[in-house]
This record gives structure tokens, C-alpha cells and sequence, in this order.
């Protein structure tokens, strides 16, 4: 949650990684929890005091996240976190509807049950992450699942575009849905994607892959400060 008064909850950083990836970790951590809200403009020089680090870390680890459309940059001032409107969302969810969910229906094959298979320990890690409440590790496997899953349709162009629109679409309301103990339950269907794919149930699995991005949509739904 938000911090009162303006305040940022911010770690200070140590130096086993550089300080430009751990400043990056941190503010990742801040973005997909609410701490730092979108629409706001945050200063390098600011954010530095709080990590305890000086500016120049802060500005190349905002850059990266810039590249990356988390962020953008505001002249003079720092950097404005990406604002997403409800149109937005909905535009990107049915985006994605479009492409995920018949590729991954087209999947549906017991002839490629280790292909699948070979997923699982990632489904899995997912939910150990959501039962645990790490939401930068969840969105990081979360990331490398879909990808890994939609890579094995053989078409790296629309992995990319999957790929870009996660990244400009971030969970916001991942931290309220662990709070209300229903994180779990939503990680949880990547192994019965899983499971209906390599039983080669194509229905089952365009219908959960359908019902999973929905349910992004209703996390998405509940972003702080809404």
C-alpha cells in the first residue's frame, strides 16, 4: 500500500548486484504493488535519497523501465508512471484474447505431453510465489510461462507482440488479490491449462486460457487508489 504522506517504502540497496539492478528491482517491486502510483511524477534525485544511492543509478534503472513503456520520462522533472485508462485495459485484454487464446487452444496435443510437462515446474513456481506473496517473482515466472507456452506455437513475432503488451499491461492489483488470500487461486490455473493441453482437451483449454485473461482483467480492475 501507499505510503502516507507522500512517503515511498523504499529499501536501501546492497552491493552484491550492481546498484543499477537492484534500484530496477526495487522500483519493479514499487509499480507492480501500488507503492509508486501511476500518473505520478517521481525525481531521480528523490527516489535516490530514499535508496540511499546517488541520482545516477536511480535515472539509468527509470531509463530502462522507460524502454520498457513502465515508465516515461517528464522534461525537467523525472519520470511520470505509465497511466493506464479503463479503455486501455480493456482494448489490451481483448488484444490479447485475440491472439492467446486460440494459439493456445491450437496447442492441445497428448502427442506433445513433455512439451507441457517440461512447463510445469514454472506453473508451479508461480504458485509458490502467489502462497508466499513474492509478487516480483510471480510476475517474473508469470512472464516466462506465457511466453514459453505461446513459443511453442512456432511464431517468435507473436510471442513478441504477448510480450510488449504484458510489459505496457501491468498486474496492478496483484498485492490486493494476495491481501484477500485469492492469489493462489488465480496462479493456480496455469496448471490446469496445462493439464487440459496435454490431455489434448482443446475446449477445456481455450475456455480456462479465455477465463484466465478475464481474470487479469478483474486484478487489473482492482489497481490502487481506484
Amino acid at each position: 500500500m501507499p505510503s502516507a504522506e507522500g512517503r515511498l517504502d523504499l529499501p536501501v540497496v546492497g552491493e552484491r548486484q550492481s546498484l543499477r539492478e537492484q534500484v530496477g528491482h526495487a522500483l519493479r517491486v514499487a509499480l507492480i504493488t501500488g507503492e509508486m502510483r501511476p500518473g505520478k511524477v517521481y525525481s531521480a534525485p528523490v527516489l535516490a535519497a530514499h535508496f540511499g544511492v546517488s541520482a545516477t543509478p536511480v535515472r539509468e534503472a527509470m531509463l530502462d523501465l522507460a524502454k520498457e513503456g513502465l515508465v516515461e520520462a517528464v522534461r525537467n522533472k523525472g519520470f511520470r508512471v505509465t497511466e493506464l485508462s479503463e479503455r486501455d485495459l480493456d482494448e489490451l485484454t481483448h488484444i490479447r484474447q485475440l491472439i492467446e487464446v486460440p494459439t493456445v487452444a491450437g496447442l492441445a496435443d497428448p502427442a506433445r505431453e513433455a512439451e507441457f510437462e517440461a512447463l510445469r515446474p514454472l506453473a508451479e513456481e508461480i504458485v509458490t510465489a502467489a502462497e508466499r506473496g513474492d509478487l516480483l517473482e510471480y510476475v517474473a515466472v508469470d512472464l516466462r510461462f506465457h511466453v514459453e507456452l505461446l513459443s511453442l506455437a512456432g511464431n517468435s513475432h507473436l510471442v513478441s507482440v504477448v510480450r510488449d503488451l504484458r510489459n505496457r499491461a501491468r498486474l496492478y492489483g496483484l498485492d490486493a488479490l494476495y491481501r484477500k488470500g485469492a492469489l493462489a487461486d488465480s496462479a493456480r490455473e496455469h496448471v490446469w491449462i496445462l493439464d487440459a493441453l496435454g490431455r489434448g482437451d482443446s475446449t477445456e483449454a481455450e475456455a480456462l486460457m479465455s477465463r484466465h485473461i478475464q481474470h487479469v482483467r478483474g486484478i487489473w480492475a482492482d489497481r490502487p487508489g481506484e
